[in-house]
């Protein structure tokens, strides 16, 4: 019902007159939305969808001050996506603003963290009847009126104190991980939630070896940056110890694989002669993981990090059936399983609440964060008695801010969210309508070499050719990038030479967004290959 509600008539909750809502709304007025960027002098622009939420005006810093304090202040580690970076204002939903007031469809909300939507709203009332209308959805845009509620009561403590909010979310999310999968530890990130499977595995084990994936990341902390394995974030400094690269399963860059090997609407160009239900390309990647067990680490090991689809490497899907395969190598070798659901979690692959069901495994620890609280610092980890009591006896586990107040109270109205506005179904209904319509333009270009995922997580991964699949070279998927910039559409990037857009909204987008981003990427790359041309 909630859904219904939502595609017919978007939140008015700010409104206070009869004639700003035949202004603002889409279906009262012919009036247009507020307009974005810059015209492209080579083709119209695409009809950006409208929004009808008009954000405040902006009354902070200019922007060169902006990026004077930034060099002189901040880390100088950290870089910005485009030539001049955005500096952001506002954001409603599925929209970003900026600080001369242009609209962006985030197309990557947040880096895979805005799960249900920038700024979820709450209705603040208004004097004209059309308000009542829209209560039903009002009533359901809790996150912000959750927050805010908790802000006036109570917004921290510390674990060395109960407070009901920890415990009302700690039973809502066990209820939705299957047994024996039912202890929560509740710390702030993903690269702190991955550290502490970390050490729970080698706790339980015993052992020191733990495998992950090249092309994984598990965050960027001393002991994390061990387990990611993309150079960028490679130190010369020793970090880490004790974690092994095994090679990605990778059925379109890597050796094998083909047309019938991921779990995804749309498969790689490449041919293959593997049955539908008999992947080749799995059998043999399992024989390179055997081959790290025999030569890479010892005869027994502590565990093995896998994220159900690989991120920051470009939305990386492995062969149907290889996860369970190797878990049960891992198991036989003493190590514990852990799912890095750090991105892949909460209903964003859509045919599944978590990443592992998706491959029909069931992991020993579960790390979880980012869409966990919407955008705010939250994370888990989440595991059996056994495990937890391993950890129990060689430490004394505490965090000053996990699970506080605050984050707990957000993570409940997040997890209501999901199920109230059937935000899992529409990952799985938006996300194969907006694969099959990128798919249609891998077919259209030849840069674009491949087009993957599942729900809304998707790559584009672009090629100078697909008959060799060399990367797009870096100066060449930056001009793109901007150009879909100017147009209205932020997404993000990824893979060892970022040649892959990744795309990850937030599971409120609809079908008529998704017709907006790809008549842009259209626009983007018909632009790039006249550039080409000349």
């Amino acid at each position: 019902m909630t859904l219904i509600w939502r595609h017919l008539l978007r939140p008015l909750c700010l409104v206070t007159s009869a004639p700003r809502i035949l202004e603002m709304h889409p279906f009262l007025s012919l009036g247009t939305s507020r307009t974005s960027v810059t015209k492209l002098s080579l083709h119209t622009k695409p009809r950006m969808p409208p929004c009808d939420f008009m954000p405040e005006r902006y009354q902070s810093l200019g922007y060169n001050r902006v990026l004077e304090i930034h060099k002189e202040h901040l880390s100088p580690v950290v870089t910005a996506y485009f030539q001049k970076p955005l500096l952001l204002h506002q954001g409603h939903m599925e929209w970003l603003f900026d600080a001369e007031g242009s609209r962006y469809l985030d197309f990557f909300s947040g880096i895979v963290t805005v799960s249900v939507g920038h700024c979820h709203p709450v209705c603040a009332g208004g004097t004209w009847h059309a308000v009542q209308v829209t209560l039903l959805y009002c009533l359901s845009r809790k996150v912000n009126a959750v927050a805010q509620k908790q802000l006036g009561r109570l917004w921290h403590t510390s674990t060395v104190f109960f407070h009901p909010p920890m415990h009302e979310y700690a039973e809502k999310l066990a209820a939705l991980l299957p047994e024996p999968l039912k202890v929560i530890f509740l710390v702030n990130s993903g690269s702190e939630a991955n550290e502490l499977a970390m050490l729970m595995a080698r706790a339980h084990s015993n052992n020191i070896d733990i495998i992950s994936f090249r092309g994984a990341y598990h965050g960027c902390s001393p002991y994390t940056l061990g387990l990611t394995n993309v150079g960028t974030y490679k130190m010369e400094l020793p970090g880490g110890t004790g974690c092994q690269p095994t090679m990605c399963p990778d059925v379109f860059r890597g050796p094998w694989g083909g047309s019938h090997c991921r779990d995804s609407p749309v498969q790689t160009i490449r041919k293959c002669s593997c049955a539908p239900d008999c992947c080749q390309a799995k059998d043999q990647y399992i024989e390179q993981f055997k081959d790290t067990l025999s030569t890479s680490v010892a005869k027994s090991i502590a565990g093995f990090f896998a994220e159900p689809i690989q991120g920051v490497n470009g939305v990386v899907q492995y062969p149907k059936g290889f996860l369970k395969e190797a878990f049960e190598l891992v198991r036989a070798r003493g190590g514990v399983c852990i799912a890095d659901e750090v991105q892949t979690g909460f209903g964003r692959l859509g045919s599944h609440f978590w990443g592992f069901q998706t491959h029909d495994v069931l992991p020993d620890i579960v790390t979880m964060a980012k869409g966990i609280g919407n955008g705010f610092p939250m994370a888990a980890v989440i595991t059996t008695p056994e495990i937890a009591k391993s950890l129990a006896k060689c430490l004394q586990h505490f965090n000053t801010f996990g699970g506080n107040p605050m984050a707990c109270a957000i993570g409940s109205a997040v997890l209501e969210v999901i199920k109230e506005e059937n935000l899992q179904e529409n990952s799985q209904e938006v996300g194969t309508y907006m694969l099959l319509k990128f798919a249609k333009l891998r077919d259209e270009f030849e840069i674009v070499g491949d087009v993957r995922g599942k729900g809304l997580m998707i790559g584009i991964e672009m090629v100078q050719d697909k008959i060799s699949c060399r990367p797009l070279p870096r100066e060449e998927v930056n001009q793109i990038h901007e150009d879909c910039k100017h147009m209205g559409l932020l997404v993000g990037r990824g893979s060892i030479f970022s040649q892959t857009f990744r795309i990850a909204p937030s599971m409120c987008i609809t079908k008529p967004e998704v017709d907006f981003a790809v008549e842009v990427f259209r626009s983007a790359l018909t632009q790039h290959m006249e550039r080409r041309a000349k």
